[in-house]
């Protein structure tokens, strides 16, 4: 890690426009050594990370253990919902579709399959499934990343097709059906974006704020246990007789800083100072900055940004939920439900298209494990209704 003391040890003086000429910064040295004061100053801007989709994966699903734990509890429960496949009102339980998405293709199982996707939305807001037909039948699904599909708009602003590269290569696919199959070639889910008409806005660009906040605290404490004993403040030079520093003894002083109290190496070492040198502590301690509870509240704004109940991970200091039950329970009917409920909608009538059949793709909610108490309730509440009969009941559970 660089060393602060490689940076210019005097406050520089700027011209009109704003640029610092090489006389300034000789004038400025020259003064601060006169004065026997030394400031180390840096820029305060606050940098912010990128929000593309490569971005956001790299800075919140890779680097960022909140994000990364959120975006997996949303992915893999949703994942592994099963379906239920419906032509009007009756079940079919055997139906082609549910073959499909059991096995969408030679690579994938219907989890994996749908993990991916979920994971798309929640890092782009955009999902892009590809459809193969073979013999005029849809065959196989696949996944298309979305930073690599670019949207092609018609004169009339809508899309017209999409392009995917991959390997060098575009691939241009229709917007429109196809006669082969009845379907589109490719399904486009998005979220809500108030601001772009064809693509989503991703849940983790909302936090963005709070991911760079989580992120550059992580990075603060890695480099607090790398160079624990970096000196971070100024060295006063006050000589009984006066006297200011010549240019050889200045540079030696900042070498032997640099190599005798920096790193975690001389992490503890005392710094000895001599010759009227005094030394000013600068920095703020965790403390000051009230540290952990801004390192806390990016979690908790990640976790809001995603929808996953704070409490379900860990973070301390959130008991808005009476128990981890009722928090488990609002984070399948706030979050994980609303997104499959969603996606059934849209490949119901993609792949109705692609079968020529009035088909309806709903979530089997009597195999989520997190709404069991509510299925208990439901079932004895019913159970109980003496004015029902018992094909009214099954009708009301859902039978």
């Amino acid at each position: 890690m660089k060393s602060p003391f490689r940076r210019p040890w005097f406050l520089a003086r700027q011209d009109k426009a704003g640029t610092v000429s090489p006389v300034s910064e000789v004038k400025a040295q020259a003064a601060a050594l006169a004065s026997g004061f030394a400031m180390l100053a840096s820029d305060g801007t606050a940098h912010w990370s990128g929000r593309s989709y490569a971005a956001l994966a790299r800075a919140g699903f890779m680097r960022n253990p909140v994000a990364h734990r959120a975006v997996r509890m949303i992915t893999e429960a949703a994942a592994c919902v099963p379906w239920l496949a419906y032509e009007g009102p009756e079940e079919k339980a055997d139906h082609a579709a549910l073959t499909l998405l059991a096995r969408p293709n030679a690579r994938q199982v219907g989890a994996d399959f749908f993990e991916t996707l979920y994971g798309h939305l929640l890092l782009s807001g955009n999902a892009y499934v590809e459809a193969l037909a073979v013999g005029g039948r849809v065959r196989e699904l696949h996944l298309l990343r979305p930073d690599r599909v670019a949207i092609v708009e018609g004169r009339d602003g809508w899309p017209l097709a999409y392009d995917y590269r991959a390997g060098g290569v575009v691939r241009r696919l229709p917007a429109e059906a196809e006669a082969t199959s009845g379907a589109a070639a490719l399904l486009h889910l998005k979220l809500f974006h108030p601001l772009d008409d064809h693509c989503g806005l991703s849940p983790l660009a909302a936090s963005g704020a709070a991911l760079d906040l989580s992120n550059a605290a992580a990075g603060w404490n890695k480099a607090l246990l790398d160079n624990s004993a970096r000196p971070s403040g100024a060295l006063v030079y006050q000589p009984k007789d006066g006297g200011n520093l010549s240019p050889d003894q200045y540079e030696r002083l900042k070498e032997e800083l640099e190599a005798g109290y920096a790193g975690a190496v001389n992490a503890g070492r005392p710094l000895l100072l001599e010759g009227g040198l005094d030394w000013k502590a600068m920095a703020l301690s965790p403390k000051d900055m009230d540290f952990m509870e801004a390192k806390n509240g990016a979690a908790r704004d990640i976790a809001l940004g995603l929808g996953v109940p704070p409490m379900l991970l860990g973070i301390p200091g959130d008991n808005t939920y009476a128990n981890y039950q009722e928090a488990h329970r609002a984070f399948y009917r706030l979050t994980v439900l609303p997104m499959i409920f969603r996606t059934a909608a849209s490949f119901s009538v993609w792949l109705a298209a692609a079968f020529d059949v009035p088909l309806r793709l709903a979530p089997d909610l009597d195999q989520v494990v997190g709404l069991a108490a509510e299925r208990d309730a439901l079932w004895t509440r019913v159970g109980a209704a003496t004015f029902l009969t018992d094909e009214e009941k099954r009708e009301a559970v859902g039978y």
